[in-house]
């Protein structure tokens, strides 16, 4: 599989003239902060001025964000065209981001969660807050429970509504807090078991459906579901 040849080095999954889907590793930033780390941004830019002997400033469009410690897909524009129709699909939620949890806990079967969410933006945590919070964001998701073995579930997400840390925040405030993730859940020395499994989108000239998709690595927790990743 081809990939960006950087450091970090990423997977690509797809590319053509407008699209760049990759599998965004666990730990590296979707763009440039103050800490001047390693980004998906900066080096899949790298790699188009490299791989193509672009000159100048390379044009990439970020369509949406994965918080640091989550891996799986993420899709960026090559065009200002493209950028605009997918951000557009983004904003009318036509867009479909499905992804795979594992928690701790034995949630029901199939459920439906709505909160109001609110980020401080000082501590970057999130909170659940009471509606009628002028500064909170009606937050919601959908989850399937595909799995259940003794006290870990492995589930499947789809938003409805994207918003900083959601799934993290909702499913914890739940009770069923997210394995690994040590800001709303049990601190740990695992990475945190939510993956960005699928990304569903209308491509922005063939006008076709798109579905980008990616399995999270052979590791605790996902070793105990193992038999749900295979074909």
């Amino acid at each position: 599989m081809k990939t960006t040849s950087t450091n970090p080095n990423i997977t690509i999954l797809f590319e053509d003239n407008h699209l760049l889907a990759i599998h965004k590793p666990a730990g590296v930033l979707s763009q440039e902060d103050y800490s001047g780390e390693p980004d998906v941004l900066t080096l899949c830019k790298a790699y188009l001025k490299r791989e193509y002997n672009k000159p100048g400033n390379v044009f990439l469009g970020l369509l949406h964000r994965l918080d640091r410690p989550v891996a799986g897909v993420m899709l960026l524009a090559k065009t200002s065209k493209a950028a605009s129709r997918i951000s557009e699909q983004i904003r009318k939620r036509t867009v479909k981001k499905r992804y795979l949890a594992v928690v701790e806990g034995n949630p029901d079967d199939n459920g439906m969660l709505m909160h109001y969410l609110l980020k401080n933006r000082e501590t970057n945590r999130v909170k659940v807050v009471q509606a009628g919070n002028s500064n909170a964001q009606k937050s919601e998701l959908i989850f399937h429970k595909k799995d259940q073995k003794k006290n870990l579930a492995l589930l499947n997400v789809t938003l409805i509504t994207g918003r900083p840390h959601q799934i993290r925040v909702q499913l914890s405030h739940e009770g069923f807090p997210i394995v690994g993730d040590g800001k709303y859940g049990q601190s740990t020395n695992v990475e945190i078991a939510l993956f960005a499994s699928e990304l569903e989108v209308i491509h922005p000239t063939l006008k076709k459906t798109m579905i980008f998709s990616a399995t999270p690595k052979n590791s605790y927790p996902w070793t105990y579901f193992i038999e749900q990743f295979q074909s």
